[in-house]
């Protein structure tokens, strides 16, 4: 098996467009300007101190060049002081859920970091953007597309960035599987297959407890993550989705499922089968295009990705991609260009899991978007 250098091929198209934004422009804006001086780096506070906040997004921010960790939120008292200690955050910079909105004092703070339960993250968003911070969410954005909407529109008001936590779009093995598709150096596009599914519905996390937190199963959690891939994958927008639901834990995920399997049409023809559960492991998206098959396996995991183009290897440098987003963020603060996971893209894929849901309720009827 070859392994092929295809960031020669991506750095040549910078202009590449899909109907996600200036892809190729993105890409270089965090590459071409990384030597643009910076007075400051912006200063970053985190809503939420699990562990994906803990464990990816701190020591992410001690590999940033453009931002760096200046605030918490937190409603855990013992967490404030740890913090302090750990990892040198002031005293003046911690702040908790009722005393939140007093962050628009404090110049430290230039972007809020969202890493609350999924139902909280649009209440954030707005109350950081009125505070006058720019603010990175993470996904999914929340847990309906109407409250979404409310938050995008409410950031445009008020001049704010907002940036949705799809680390993956920032990813080289990423953006080289946009430009494939794009450039359609495969050919046309036929099917795309993604799936994302771990094992671990068994705890009593409120992703498989709370409804109203998590707003649904594995499609709320690491599904997004197919969705996008089909999305960039193919530069398309799905025309219409169809959707079955099982869980064989009702009493643990109440009102939510266990595991989906969809599907999405796009308007050339070509359909994305994609799966999500929380019974089941995989991890991987694929296209099988006219002259070929192509994908990363594995896709979406924290360690970062690997990427086939046939029979043929691709060869990027792994990045950390919690990083490199954030740096793509502060640039974009800095020189006034725009998100690439934005408000709006993650907009969309609420849409889509609105759709999704819609479908699955009625008993998998294909629902037109």
């Amino acid at each position: 098996m070859k392994i092929i250098k295809t960031r020669r091929n991506f750095i040549k198209d910078t202009s590449i467009v899909t109907g996600l934004g200036l892809v190729g422009s993105q890409h270089l804006s965090a590459r071409s300007l990384i030597n643009k001086p910076v007075a400051k780096k912006l200063g970053v506070a985190l809503v939420g101190l699990g562990y994906y906040a803990t464990h990816k997004i701190r020591p992410g921010l001690l590999e940033t060049e453009f931002c760096e960790l200046k605030g918490i939120v937190t409603g855990t008292k013992a967490k404030e002081g740890e913090w302090m200690e750990k990892y040198g955050v002031e005293k003046k910079n911690i702040y908790n859920y009722q005393n939140f909105d007093k962050i628009a004092e404090n110049p430290d703070i230039d972007i809020v970091y969202i890493v609350l339960p999924n139902g909280m993250h649009s209440e954030y968003i707005i109350r950081a953007a009125r505070a006058g911070k720019h603010v990175i969410c993470e996904k999914p954005f929340d847990i309906n597309a109407k409250r979404s909407a409310k938050a995008v529109d409410e950031c445009h008001k008020l001049g704010k960035l907002l940036q949705i936590g799809y680390r993956c779009q920032y990813d080289p093995y990423h953006q080289e599987f946009m430009r494939i598709g794009k450039s359609k150096e495969m050919g046309d596009i036929k099917e795309i297959r993604s799936a994302h599914s771990f094992y671990g519905s068994k705890t009593g996390n409120w992703r498989y407890t709370n409804k109203a937190l998590a707003g649904g199963g594995p499609l709320m959690d690491v599904g997004v993550y197919s969705i996008q891939a089909a999305r960039y994958g193919s530069g398309e927008e799905p025309i219409a989705v169809s959707a079955t639901c099982y869980n064989t834990n009702p009493k643990l995920m109440a009102g939510m499922e266990e595991t989906i399997i969809f599907s999405m049409e796009f308007p050339s023809g070509a359909v994305a089968s994609i799966s999500s559960s929380y019974s089941a492991r995989a991890n991987f998206v694929e296209v099988s295009a006219e002259k070929g098959n192509y994908g990363l396996r594995p896709a979406f995991g924290y360690g970062g990705a690997q990427g086939f183009i046939g029979k043929d290897m691709m060869d990027f440098p792994v990045k950390n991609q919690q990083a490199v987003q954030m740096d793509a963020f502060a640039r974009n603060i800095l020189d006034g260009t725009p998100v690439l996971a934005s408000g709006e893209e993650g907009l969309q894929d609420m849409k889509i899991v609105d759709a999704l849901y819609k479908s699955a309720k009625k008993n998998g009827k294909r629902i037109k978007l």
